[in-house]
């Protein structure tokens, strides 16, 4: 069972406070509306949640993932060219055939930028594979001890390694698009303190490290777009309530498995909604003037 789980995710994952920036250049109601560039992996594509994004099948982009939410609330017109199991690479080379790579949607027109990227670069997902555990203690291996079984989080410092990348991602974002404010959009809420096995196959420190594994990877996110003048869009915070431990009415981000059309580890459509809302938010607050959707 536990090597079934491990190829569904294999297939499924390849996949708060803001920090502050200059302010978006003012738009008024009469004007353009502003042109809103989306990059990023699976997180920002939402891989399975209907219907799907006809443009790119490669990439399992849905028509309802956050980017698309952000841009109604927005009045802005997007392009939206994530694709799931995208790595920082992807970005500045083709991901599939026929698929542009990301940067070139980039234009000195642009005028806002959302990026999620990361959890492929630093595989913080696919470790969520060496984590399950269907059975409980002492039938199995706890990912927590194995990751730092020599006294160093080797996931922990693969995200320290990978942070510099990042920084060359936001350089080339404002060199491309310099017009443009640009809004990291970081991971969410995906287990609460403990879990909560055996509903989530994750024991209750397996649960608590992976958990803490994704939020050391925001606080990178957050830190490098502080130092490149890009604003941390938070999505743990509006995620308190909504992981993967709640009433499968309640969830943002999908268990194992699925309860609504998601892929496992990834946000549901109630998730993206509420993350492109935040997102929406975050742009306003930068900008009081962008005019709000009809």
């Amino acid at each position: 069972m536990k090597t079934t789980l491990r190829m569904a995710l294999a297939a499924a994952l390849a996949t708060g406070v803001l920090s502050a920036a200059p302010p978006v250049t003012a738009v008024s109601t009469t004007a353009e509306p502003p042109r809103y560039v989306a990059l990023g992996d699976s997180y920002a594509a939402a891989p399975l949640v209907p219907p799907p994004d006809p443009a790119d099948p490669m990439c399992l982009r849905s028509l309802s993932g956050y980017p698309r939410v952000a841009a109604e609330e927005l009045g802005a017109r997007l392009t939206d060219v994530t694709c799931s199991a995208a790595t920082a690479d992807h970005l500045s080379t083709p991901q599939h055939p026929g698929t542009a790579p990301q940067y070139d949607a980039l234009t000195p027109a642009t005028d806002i930028v959302s990026v999620t990227i990361g959890g492929n670069d630093t595989d913080v997902f696919a470790e969520a594979l060496g984590c399950v555990n269907v059975l409980p203690e002492p039938y199995g291996a706890s990912c927590a001890q194995e990751n730092t079984a020599d006294g160093t989080d080797e996931v922990r410092a693969r995200i320290d390694a990978w942070a510099p990348v990042f920084g060359t991602v936001l350089d080339e974002i404002a060199r491309r698009a310099p017009n443009a404010r640009v809004f990291v959009v970081g991971y969410g809420n995906y287990l609460r303190p403990g879990g909560c096995h055996p509903a989530q196959p994750f024991w209750k420190q397996d649960a608590t490290y992976l958990q803490g594994v994704v939020d050391h990877l925001s606080d990178a996110l957050r830190r490098t777009a502080e130092e490149h003048g890009a604003t941390f869009v938070d999505t743990y915070t509006p995620g308190i309530g909504h992981d993967i431990c709640a009433a499968p009415a309640d969830r943002y981000i999908e268990g194992l498995p699925p309860t609504r059309p998601a892929a496992p580890l990834h946000p549901n459509a109630s998730g993206a909604r509420a993350i492109g809302a935040v997102l929406a938010a975050a742009v306003r607050g930068a900008d009081t003037a962008l005019p709000k959707a009809s």
